[in-house]
């Protein structure tokens, strides 16, 4: 079966998140719902690149499915689009080798993150920024950024809810520029891989540094104390949008691919000298 990997967009306002799950309707559901149509009733898997929360937007999340039957891009591209609701739209497909994953292969994101500073929110734009009516120094939130770029233990930007028992990542970006005519804030932040809220929680501490609630030094002391209850509020899930995914090469891959059965080649050994030992001593 052809794998074929696509780039979509999507409002997240409508949906309980990506991944699937009981509560209501993801992202994830409504594609392979629009690829159970296209294909006359299979049932076609869709990975994604990571899960947005419940109210995060995406920009250019990444999938990848396996099509049963021969089908060219354009045309899963019309397919889908012409099925899937309003809120979501494919906006490249493309036929990528079998070892391809849209998860496993990723080797950084780039996340966006909008606000609103206006005195009152914007109708149009309500759902899609985060509102922070404030006078806020950027100068201030970008001079505290500068001490999260590098390889830290973000334990304290990361929510308590996590299964996560490793908070080390690399940002390789982390800034924020203001539009004083549109009143609106944008934040970027770049790195290898991000913890539940993450981004949310930079944010919501920034914004706290911005207004002078806390010194520009917090930063640096966040990443020391490693406690989420001492850092700021997880800022508002639709001000967030997955904007970027960037992933390894085809000889990369294959060296990643080639490591990870080597090493369940490896463990099964053990394993099975592990068990003929217990069978001796019986």
């Amino acid at each position: 079966m052809p794998r074929f990997k696509a780039i979509v967009q999507y409002d997240g306002t409508p949906f309980v998140g990506f991944q699937i799950q009981k509560n209501g309707l993801s992202v994830q559901e409504a594609l392979e719902k629009a690829l159970k149509l296209m294909s006359k009733g299979h049932v076609i898997p869709v990975v994604g690149s990571g899960r947005t929360d419940s109210g995060v937007h995406a920009l250019g999340q990444v999938i990848h499915f396996d099509y049963p039957g021969e089908i060219r891009e354009d045309a899963v591209l019309r397919a889908m689009n012409s099925i899937l609701d309003d809120a979501i739209r494919v906006i490249s497909v493309e036929r990528v080798e079998d070892d391809f994953h849209a998860r496993f292969h990723t080797n950084g994101k780039q996340y966006i993150y909008k606000v609103d500073t206006s005195r009152f929110p914007s109708p149009f734009t309500r759902q899609f920024m985060y509102h922070h009516p404030y006078k806020t120094d950027v100068s201030r939130m970008q001079q505290a950024l500068q001490s999260v770029i590098g390889v830290h233990d973000f334990q304290s930007f990361c929510s308590t809810k996590t299964d996560k028992t490793n908070f080390v990542r690399e940002i390789y970006r982390a800034e924020v520029t203001a539009d004083p005519y549109a009143e609106t804030l944008t934040f970027l932040f770049e790195g290898s891989g991000f913890l539940y809220n993450m981004v949310r929680i930079l944010v919501g501490t920034s914004l706290q540094i911005g207004d002078g609630l806390r010194p520009v030094t917090e930063m640096q002391r966040l990443l020391e104390v490693k406690d989420r209850n001492e850092a700021g509020p997880t800022a508002a899930a639709h001000g967030l949008y997955l904007n970027k995914v960037y992933y390894l090469s085809p000889e990369e891959r294959r060296s990643v691919n080639e490591a990870y059965l080597a090493y369940k080649a490896e463990l099964a050994e053990t394993q099975d000298n592990f068990l003929a030992g217990d069978a001796e001593d019986e």
